[in-house]
């Protein structure tokens, strides 16, 4: 009885062993051991004689502290991988040599240069209003691409919280099974833990999230501040909504019953997922806002120098025909909030304020500090 006793527990010791081989590459896999005991003894005239070895129990290799400090690594990486992939993007445009704001800039002072060096010339004056046509138009292309980087977030958005959703549900089954096993048997189902802790693995890499784990084995997960996301078989999605505040804007909401909660920007962290929304409050709004605000000012600076003039007919400001305005600003545009419900109608206009010969736009609403030259 010893004898095959031991045998058995050597035989499960190499079934473990060909069980770990054959999945070295298996991600999220964590390497397996048996766990022996000496067999009860017996009692016998001449004492207690033992019967051998017994296994108890497969156990897996995993320790908690250090799988959570991979965990926050690496939904810090894949957060500023996502950060770094969306910035690039204004870097490459605002800096090149060619299609940048600052070439076309050049190239309209130069055109003015050369009508004050002689007012006189046709062609020069001709080429300065060329020049000019073409720096609004690369103001206007900057910002269109602009809100193409802005919509693909939106898009990314949408996609990423959907496989946050995908991976929750798979989360949540994998506790429904994990609590069956474990109740059939009262020993671990080390695949399925494993299983699921790669499924954590990857929704971290989207999301930052935070676990605990239950009596019977199942796992709750937390977004946010403690936003509950699984609780054991149970899931509360995530949904991509249109901001409140602006129907341009996609925002992560929590679905509670029939209603979705729109979770602010500062609660939703890490991962991809908090990569794009730190980009697009941090550095897309704040692009756009500058790229407007450099439009403006300095249409609204040049104008001022402008109207101190006088055209090629000798006509000054007061004058029937003479036109002081050589850049015009459109009307800012005004966004609807979903949370007003009344009939009152929004406008908005800039301002400007002339002192000690500095021009400032002041923005009366959001939105209008983007405006069109």
């Amino acid at each position: 009885g010893i004898g095959t006793n031991s045998l058995v527990a050597a035989q499960l010791g190499l079934l473990a062993t060909e069980h770990n081989i054959a999945n070295a590459s298996t991600p999220g896999y964590n390497r397996q051991y048996i766990v022996q005991q000496s067999q009860p003894a017996i009692l016998t005239g001449s004492g207690y004689i033992g019967q051998g070895v017994l296994v108890t129990n497969v156990q897996r290799y995993y320790n908690e502290v250090l799988a959570g400090q991979v965990s926050s690594a690496q939904t810090s990486v894949s957060e500023l991988d996502s950060y770094y992939a969306q910035i690039k993007q204004i870097d490459n445009m605002l800096a090149d040599s060619n299609s940048g704001l600052s070439p076309a800039l050049q190239d309209f002072f130069r055109g003015v240069q050369q009508v004050a060096a002689n007012p006189s010339l046709l062609p020069a004056r001709q080429a300065a209003i060329s020049s000019a046509q073409a720096l609004v138009s690369r103001y206007q292309s900057i910002e269109a691409r602009l809100t193409e980087i802005d919509e693909g977030v939106n898009a990314q958005i949408t996609t990423t919280v959907d496989s946050i959703n995908s991976y929750a549900q798979q989360i949540a089954n994998l506790n429904q099974r994990i609590v069956i096993a474990q109740a059939a048997t009262s020993s671990p189902p080390n695949d399925l833990l494993d299983q699921r802790d790669q499924i954590v693995a990857d929704l971290n890499k989207l999301v930052r999230v935070k676990t605990s784990a239950n009596g019977d084995n199942s796992l709750n997960v937390f977004v946010g501040t403690g936003q509950s996301l699984v609780v054991g078989p149970r899931v509360n999605e995530l949904r991509a909504v249109a901001s409140s505040s602006d129907l341009t804007r996609m925002v992560v909401g929590m679905k509670v019953g029939n209603s979705v909660m729109e979770l602010p920007e500062d609660l939703v962290t890490g991962g991809s997922l908090g990569g794009l929304l730190t980009f697009r409050s941090e550095t897309l709004d704040r692009a756009r806002n500058d790229l407007g605000r450099i439009a403006a000012s300095m249409a609204l600076t040049f104008n001022a120098q402008n109207g101190l003039g006088q055209d090629l007919l000798g006509q000054i400001t007061g004058d029937a025909a003479f036109e002081s305005n050589f850049f015009q600003i459109s009307t800012p545009k005004t966004i609807s909030n979903s949370l007003n419900t009344g009939t009152a109608s929004v406008t908005a206009s800039s301002t400007t304020i002339q002192h000690a010969m500095n021009l400032a736009w002041i923005n009366t609403i959001r939105g209008s500090d983007k405006p069109d030259i």
